[in-house]
């Protein structure tokens, strides 16, 4: 089992920045319930809508707005474990993420790649999946595989996700992230988890696989995104809410204002996930970026996204839950 180094703690052996004080990080996350109770979030499964309604949260069901209480932010928060273990297909490659551990992996999903044959840059290819997690596999400092490139127009659409987990399920013993996955298929990626793991049982036991999904941006929860966070809580399988707004375009212009949305939407996905299963593991992700006007791009590279990133870490340290920053 590995455990990766920590970037923070009382006794200092790495490096680290600290973008907010306690009080701020408080400011951020009382905002961001004023947002969730008295603004709400769209969300688009009525299963998902059922379960808020249950749970607490005031919902109406004609235009999919759930306004979310306070405590129900709080409790879900509690329940979520602080410590999930990222289950490789065998034990050495078992990954425990809590606190300030740091840990790596690959991000996708690229739709290009250099040819290692030819040199020249193509759209990627069923076959890419599975070299790219044979790569990841044999690199010691990559500790999980999440889907680096899609397989693009090599299959079917409607069942494109299932093969690219067979595809990297094949050729990694380590711990496999989809970034791809529907909500359709959702059941069937995991029935293909629980086949590799030897039944659902042990693979609730031992995770050997997760997936991201991503809010809309602002404050809205798609169907497709409710059917993964519900399928994987009811099965014990990490599930990465991971936002992606844009600050200056999806979202306000300023980080704080953007930090205040990133945080409603990951803690509604949170709330959803508790609500279908009550201590499911679930991580808070990012992928948050300043909007280039200029150019009207997402750059994941510029200085505001390594201040969100860092922000949003602290965010998940303060909620004591793992979490997942994607970019370079």
């Amino acid at each position: 089992m590995k455990r990766g180094n920590r970037s923070s703690y009382l006794q200092k052996h790495g490096s680290s920045i600290n973008m907010h004080t306690v009080d701020e990080l408080q400011q951020i996350h009382l905002s961001t319930l004023e947002v969730l109770q008295h603004i709400g979030i769209t969300v688009g499964s009525k299963e998902a809508l059922k379960l808020f309604d249950d749970g607490g949260a005031d919902v109406d069901y004609s235009t999919g707005k759930v306004k979310i209480k306070p405590y129900m932010v709080d409790e879900s928060i509690n329940s979520a474990p602080s410590t999930v273990v990222m289950a490789g297909r065998t034990p050495e490659h078992d990954v425990v993420l809590d606190g300030s551990r740091v840990n790596y992996t690959t991000f996708g999903c690229g739709t290009n790649i250099i040819d290692i044959e030819t040199g020249e840059i193509r759209e990627s290819v069923l076959q890419d999946v599975a070299d790219t997690a044979r790569v990841a596999d044999a690199i010691e400092n990559v500790d999980i595989y999440t889907s680096a490139v899609t397989a693009g127009f090599s299959c079917s659409a409607e069942s494109l996700d299932l093969h690219m987990a067979e595809a990297f399920l094949s050729n990694t013993t380590k711990h496999c992230m989809h970034v791809e996955l529907t909500g359709r298929n959702a059941v069937k990626y995991v029935e293909m988890g629980a086949a590799v793991a030897g039944g659902k049982d042990k693979l609730r036991e031992r995770p050997l696989l997760s997936a991201m999904t991503a809010p809309t941006s602002p404050l809205q929860l798609t169907e497709d995104s409710c059917d993964i966070i519900m399928t994987l809580a009811r099965a014990g399988v990490p599930c990465c809410v991971i936002s992606m707004a844009m600050a200056g375009s999806t979202s306000p212009v300023t980080l704080a204002g953007t930090l205040v949305i990133h945080n409603a939407e990951i803690l509604t996905g949170i709330v959803l996930s508790q609500l279908a299963e009550k201590g499911a593991p679930v991580l808070y992700g990012s992928s948050s970026t300043a909007f280039d006007l200029k150019r009207t791009t997402a750059p994941v590279g510029s200085p505001e996204y390594g201040m969100i990133s860092a922000s949003v870490a602290a965010l998940a340290q303060y909620y004591l839950l793992p979490s997942y920053v994607g970019g370079t």
